[in-house]
């Protein structure tokens, strides 16, 4: 498998290890139960991490009402659901599409998470690189994930170059970005849109790893076939598919999630 390595201006090398997502975890023993499927169908024989995702967004941190209420796990739950295992690439996902004192509430979520806490992906729509280093300031040891999702490719004209060009701006403060047109809402990707954008980002920004989401589950796992086997260094994550109605309001069939897993595992090694 490939690493793509960058120095930060700590002197600091930084790898990015391609992971395969699952977001919605709630509780320890769902960890615990897709860790072993992880471990039992890997065989020693990927350098893949299994990326543990939690929701949180700006609502929940604060206590506001919302309808992800019942989905997402209570601030008070987030830290136990993470475990200790090499293996694992521990992911809390932080969604706020306003852009609501981020800082300040970036670091309360983070502190909300726990020692175990690998990364942040920002479900957001271009915060302020600033803002971003500043985080990074802070907690310098965590990974962080940029979404750029439907809204932020429209920002750019849905233009690659121009993604090029704004993720720059965030310099070594992002590690990841995440290509997810769907925004967990389990709309299948379209291999042939996102393609352009992840050749600029290989081609241009070969230090930033790179993952793609949007519908995957055990039965549009092909959907990334394509370009993962041009660009096997992609991670990928899945969310709406993984319940039968495709609604992220729904829990996780964790069967399919199983499932799901295994077919990943299979297509990326």
């Amino acid at each position: 498998k490939i690493r793509y390595a960058f120095v930060h201006s700590q002197g600091i090398t930084d790898v990015k290890i391609p992971y395969i997502g699952i977001t919605d975890f709630t509780s320890a023993e769902q960890a615990r139960n897709m860790l072993a499927v992880f471990s039992a169908n890997r065989n020693g024989v990927t350098d893949r991490k299994l990326m543990v995702g939690v929701m949180m967004s700006y609502k929940t941190l604060n206590g506001l009402p919302t309808k992800w209420s019942s989905a997402f796990p209570s601030n008070d739950k987030v830290s136990g659901i993470f475990l200790r295992r090499s293996i694992l690439f521990n992911t809390l996902h932080y969604a706020d599409y306003d852009g609501i004192n981020v800082i300040e509430n970036l670091l309360r979520a983070t502190s909300l998470a726990g020692s175990n806490l690998h990364a942040l992906q920002l479900d957001m729509i271009w915060p302020e690189p600033d803002t971003i280093k500043e985080y990074r300031y802070h907690y310098p040891q965590f990974k962080v994930i940029i979404q750029v999702n439907k809204v932020a490719l429209e920002q750019i004209e849905n233009n690659p170059k121009l993604l090029t060009k704004k993720l720059r701006s965030y310099g070594c403060s992002i590690d990841y970005a995440l290509l997810d047109k769907s925004m967990g809402r389990g709309l299948g990707m379209d291999e042939k849109v996102l393609r352009p954008f992840v050749q600029e980002l290989a081609e241009h920004m070969p230090e930033l790893g790179m993952t793609v989401a949007g519908g995957l589950g055990p039965n549009t796992i092909h959907l990334v076939e394509n370009l993962a086997r041009d660009y096997p260094q992609i991670s990928i994550d899945a969310q709406g598919q993984l319940r039968p109605s495709g609604n992220a309001l729904d829990p996780i069939d964790w069967d399919m999630a199983a499932e799901y897993l295994v077919k990943a595992i299979e297509l990326l090694t």
